[in-house]
């Protein structure tokens, strides 16, 4: 039986508002924006400090100067002790997924969850996408200016790509995660009707994959 399901999503296919229904319809727990306040509430930061995080590689001038400061143990200690960083976030991610996976019945939005939970056995997975013109025309709908929906539609995906390679060593989307994969221009409801059924039609039998991830890096 399957008490968790992961949704990955790209950028302003309507994927939050999604698993937000989903998780209502099924009556279960939501970890989205919740996610980024546990991690939050955990490493002692501000929320803001998460979202800086969040799906996206540190910048490329402080890995290199986090490289030249591990060369020092000492320093490396200091570092990680002062610093809220990806990594951080990572290591954190790892810990909190493991605990909604022994908690089961909640809906887990993107953060690496499908590759955290890979071989759950109860762990259903999702992905969610859509045609660019769909994609800011949802946006335009939440209030984004279209110049600011085109930027964001174009960007943030290619941060979601970088930071799965790095991390999980894997391209985005790895198809052989999912059980189901829905273009959300059919609407919110025809997708949830079609998560909602294709969980039934596999309930209870394991999905194989053949991706295996390395470890999260250590701080």
């Amino acid at each position: 039986m399957f008490r968790l399901v992961t949704v990955e999503r790209e950028y302003g296919c309507g994927g939050g508002v999604i698993a937000a229904q989903l998780a209502k319809h099924l009556g279960w727990n939501l970890w989205d924006k919740r996610l980024t306040e546990e991690i939050a509430r955990l490493a002692n930061v501000d929320p803001s400090a998460v979202r800086r995080c969040d799906e996206r590689m540190d910048s490329r001038l402080y890995r290199l100067a986090k490289t030249f400061w591990r060369g020092s143990h000492e320093r490396s200690s200091q570092l990680s002790g002062q610093v809220f960083d990806t990594d951080c976030m990572m290591s954190m991610m790892e810990q909190i997924t493991a605990r909604i996976a022994q908690e089961g019945n909640s809906v887990v939005v993107g953060r690496g969850a499908p590759f955290f939970l890979r071989d759950h056995p109860h762990a259903f997975h999702v992905f969610l996408y859509a045609p660019r013109a769909e994609k800011v025309r949802r946006l335009l709908g939440e209030g984004c200016r279209e110049s600011e929906a085109e930027e964001l539609v174009d960007t943030v995906d290619r941060e979601r790509i970088a930071y799965v390679k790095h991390y999980f060593n894997a391209n985005w989307p790895t198809r052989s995660l999912y059980h189901v994969m829905i273009n959300t221009a059919v609407g919110n409801e025809s997708v949830i009707e079609t998560i909602l059924h294709t969980m039934q039609l596999v309930q209870g039998q394991p999905k194989a994959t053949d991706y295996e991830p390395p470890r999260v890096p250590a701080i």
